[in-house]
């Protein structure tokens, strides 16, 4: 049962290298299960009991199933993130070295681990806008090979670096692309031979480098998953699962996984845009709803923003709180944080335990060393946009933005069942300003 959701959830990873081909990803299960899409420039005409979902920038999706009895309704709604810290080719990409060596010229999109980045296979994902007679039409690209290696540099030639190195992205983080038999040109011809264009007919793209190394489950009894992109499309993943197998008859499940999230989420489609709120708003006229409703339906709303954690580290125990840590394959995390980084508050908690009781799945509790800052997530961004009842939880996890991260093998699956839980339920606002759910 865990192995086999891991080894799904793994497979749907080595699919997504990019926001664009998670997007893409979802689509397919979500089309799959009978969803329909919507375009933001048409008309929406949505039905009671209807499955829809809506894209923007291709990078980011909102999917909802809207329930057949709406007199008291809420938004259920589990938001994460398509994107991870990786590197972004530039416009300009090819880098002459001597005449011996092709780079390609990079700048790095997020927070990454640049260490985990040397001496393994890369490649190349993103998409291409080819123009086709007078429109422009994107394309996919995945290079499904061995293509870029970002090499160190010898220790005999930098022997001071185990004491410790600041990596320049300018100058050490940049791939080799070619040898001496390269020629300029090459690497875009490289792009429009795999798409089977012109490269005359190339008019943009955002491409970025991907770890080729194949996903894993291991360990001494197969208790832990590693890949690259696990922060954040486990739960992405998971809460995709979810939002297929629950649903109630009473409230409207909504499925948000945004774009840009690793680089503050202040983007057209990031948690910080209009995205949530336009579609919410939308689903709400469609269905004749008035202005009133849609306030009363958010009271009655909450939200699981989900986004992996910090689980403790073999070798640094030490960075972590003493006492709200958290391990992997121990169950869901639930995230704290006294200066607002994250949404949980005693109501939101108080809730979300009850879903995992129900669930039947495991709880844990994290909170930053007092002395450390930690991270932030998509919860409380989002909030600026569209105000509601919201708990930050997550997945453990280690090394967390690595080109490769590690969790746990059974968490996925603790995930989905909570997740499945939550959009089996009708939470609906009390006289005393708490939540009851049915």
């Amino acid at each position: 049962m865990y192995k086999e959701i891991s080894q799904e959830m793994l497979d749907f990873l080595q699919k997504s290298p990019t926001a664009f081909h998670a997007v893409e990803s979802i689509k397919e299960e979500l089309i799959n299960d009978g969803y329909k899409e919507l375009l933001e420039g048409s008309h929406w005409n949505i039905e009671l009991g209807g499955k829809y979902f809506v894209t923007r920038n291709q990078s980011s999706l909102i999917a909802f199933h809207v329930g057949t009895k709406l007199d008291h309704y809420g938004f259920n709604i589990v938001a994460s993130h398509s994107d991870c810290p990786t590197f972004k080719i530039k416009e300009n990409a090819e880098i002459e070295v001597r005449g011996k060596y092709t780079q390609l010229n990079t700048e790095g999109y997020g927070g990454m681990l640049c260490a985990t980045w040397f001496d393994r296979p890369l490649s190349i994902a993103g998409r291409v806008v080819v123009k086709q007679d007078n429109r422009f039409v994107t394309k996919l690209l995945k290079i499904d090979r061995d293509l870029l290696l970002i090499p160190n540099i010898a220790i005999h030639m930098n022997r001071a670096v185990n004491n410790g190195y600041a990596y320049n992205m300018q100058v050490d983080m940049l791939p080799l692309f070619g040898g001496d038999d390269s020629k300029s040109g090459d690497f875009k011809k490289l792009i429009a031979d795999e798409l089977n264009v012109a490269v005359k007919d190339i008019y943009g793209s955002d491409l970025y480098l991907y770890n080729r190394t194949a996903p894993s489950i291991w360990g001494a009894n197969n208790e832990f998953v590693s890949s690259q992109h696990l922060d954040d499309l486990q739960c992405g993943f998971a809460s995709l699962k979810g939002l297929l197998s629950g649903y109630n008859e009473k409230s409207i499940n909504v499925m948000a996984c945004f774009d840009n999230e690793e680089v503050g989420s202040q983007s057209k489609q990031g948690a910080a845009s209009t995205f949530l709120y336009d579609v919410l708003k939308r689903i709400n006229m469609s269905l004749n709803k008035n202005e009133e409703d849609y306030y009363r339906a958010l009271a009655s709303s909450f939200m699981l923003s989900a986004d992996n954690a910090h689980a403790v580290h073999p070798n640094h125990p030490e960075k972590t709180d003493i006492k709200n840590c958290v391990y992997m394959n121990e169950g869901i995390v639930v995230k704290s944080h006294a200066g607002q980084r994250y949404t949980s508050d005693a109501v939101s908690i108080a809730v979300f335990k009850e879903l995992c009781q129900k669930a039947e799945v495991p709880v844990q509790f994290f909170a930053n060393r007092s002395d450390e800052a930690g991270g932030g997530t998509l919860g409380n961004i989002a909030m600026s946009q569209v105000s509601l009842n919201s708990v930050d939880i997550g997945l453990a996890q280690l090394a967390m933005h690595s080109s490769y991260e590690t969790a746990g093998m059974k968490d996925t699956y603790y995930m989905i069942k909570v997740i499945e839980e939550f959009y089996n339920s009708h939470l609906q606002e009390t006289d005393d300003h708490t939540l009851e759910i049915e």
